[in-house]
């Protein structure tokens, strides 16, 4: 980690106990005074304390595109070294080694990872189906583990991991990075805050447009039953011909990855669980279809969701609608809008924007309204009574202005997560997305997937964390 980024990340501590502390006197006071059209924008400076740099070494299971990613970010924490790699594609590890040293230790077992004594913790980022498998292993050998999301492959393999995190004492952190995002923090904080209201509506949504967006990645030269270990990539599984697709693109496949739901569905319920407290929705549906990347994948690429949440003693109750589209016209967009009673959050990338509308004390007459429709006496008799109850300062509608908040340049919300992880093992403390929270995201997503291949509603209890008859 630079001293730049560093030195940054303790100023916003500061920055963000003032804002609470405005919040507290009078939500947006400054912002009152300002012009109503005018959008103005506030950066976002978010600075914790760094823990101590002693020494965490790491293995890196699964070297694909997120492995890569994760091992970049998590090597930028101080005190954090490399110890191992395992991969199952040998054209990875000899990657691995050109990047980190020909010295490093490789391995297409995991395994043997997992018994190295040097090792503290690991970063699992193989496909879907391996995560409980190989986490649960690595809690026994007392390793640390993040795990990328979804932490399971199949509902019921969640509270198992969870039991075996628990009994470990071990850290485990998800890779859903918005759980530790500033932009998340500070939405949070004003959503706690009262600035929209009472909550009713969630829409979030995860759109591409492209080949590579829609996991159809590049593949390597010399793919084949010498260069991939396809047997104990099918441990456990019926064991069938050998498949490039079916490993390099195993997101499109239903027996290694989970679909739209597992990979996209998750990062949107992370983000609306962490700024609302929720636990979870109690009933699910979805719908989908195969649309247009009809390459042998048996996932749709177009994919929605609607997700019933209670009211709870964090939050009234909400509707919840998820959309995917990988054929999307509007291009590659992200967005999660929570939506109150007096206003809205939007989030997007590594910002929001907080916008209002206010009812007027006055409900209204006339327009498009019954009014016009009785007799014209009776209409003249309710206007005066309304008019009588209702001053013009009553009609008017309460105004505040937009805000955009944006986070600094050269932020990361991938580093704050595994800055996250890596202080949670020094401090003995919790990870921001341990196996309870990671898994009650990750079930409702899940759930959407067997709501559309079973085509019916799928009922969940998200305190208990099992699915209802």
């Amino acid at each position: 980690m630079s001293k730049d980024y560093a030195s940054t990340r303790r100023k916003f501590l500061k920055q963000l106990t003032a804002s609470a502390a405005m919040l507290s006197a009078g939500s947006f006071a400054s912002v009152a005074k300002a012009n109503e059209e005018t959008l103005e924008e506030r950066i976002i400076r978010y600075e914790k304390p760094i823990g101590p740099n002693d020494a965490i070494r790491i293995g890196i299971i699964g070297t694909g595109i997120m492995g890569h990613q994760d091992l970049q970010t998590a090597l930028k924490v101080p005190g954090v070294e490399l110890a191992g790699a395992c991969d199952l594609y040998t054209g990875r590890l000899e990657r691995m080694k050109e990047l980190y040293g020909s010295s490093l230790f490789t391995t297409q077992d995991y395994r043997e990872l997992l018994n190295k004594k040097d090792i503290d913790a690991v970063i699992i980022a193989t496909s879907d189906h391996w995560h409980a498998r190989i986490a649960t292993e690595a809690f026994r050998k007392n390793k640390h583990v993040y795990c990328e999301k979804p932490m399971v492959h199949k509902i019921w393999e969640g509270l198992p991991l969870i039991g075996a995190q628990r009994l470990s004492k071990k850290v485990m952190q998800v890779g859903s990075q918005r759980v530790s995002s500033i932009a998340y923090i500070k939405a949070k904080e004003l959503y706690k805050a009262g600035e929209i209201g009472a909550l009713n509506c969630v829409e979030a949504t995860y759109d591409r447009q492209s080949a590579i967006g829609a996991w159809e990645y590049t593949m390597p030269t010399d793919a084949s039953p010498q260069t991939v270990d396809w047997r104990r990539y099918l441990s456990g599984m019926p064991q069938v011909a050998f498949d490039p697709k079916k490993f390099f693109w195993w997101r499109n496949y239903k027996a290694f990855g989970t679909g739209m739901a597992g990979d996209l569905f998750v990062h949107l319920l992370s983000g609306v669980h962490m700024i609302t407290d929720s636990n979870g929705p109690t009933r699910i549906v979805s719908s989908g279809q195969l649309s247009y990347w009809k390459d042998g994948r048996d996932v749709p690429d177009v994919m929605t969701a609607i997700m019933d949440y209670p009211a709870t003693k964090a939050h009234p109750a909400f509707q919840l609608m998820l959309r995917v589209n990988f054929i999307s016209g509007g291009g590659n967009k992200s967005l999660i809008r929570l939506y109150g009673t007096e206003g809205m959050i939007e989030l997007e990338g590594n910002g929001f924007t907080v916008t209002h509308s206010l009812l007027p004390k006055a409900p209204g007459i006339g327009g498009y309204d019954s009014l016009n429709t009785y007799p014209m006496a009776m209409q003249e008799e309710l206007k005066k009574q309304y008019n009588e109850r209702w001053t013009k300062d009553d009609h008017k509608r309460p105004e505040k202005a937009p805000v955009k908040y944006k986070v600094h340049d050269g932020y990361s919300d991938h580093l704050d997560h595994f800055t996250n992880f890596f202080d949670a093992i020094r401090n003995g403390t919790m990870a921001n997305e341990g196996p309870e929270f990671a898994f009650r995201a990750a079930a409702p997503c899940l759930a959407a997937n067997d709501s559309y291949y079973q085509k019916r509603v799928i009922h969940w209890d998200p305190v208990n964390m099992k699915l209802k008859a």
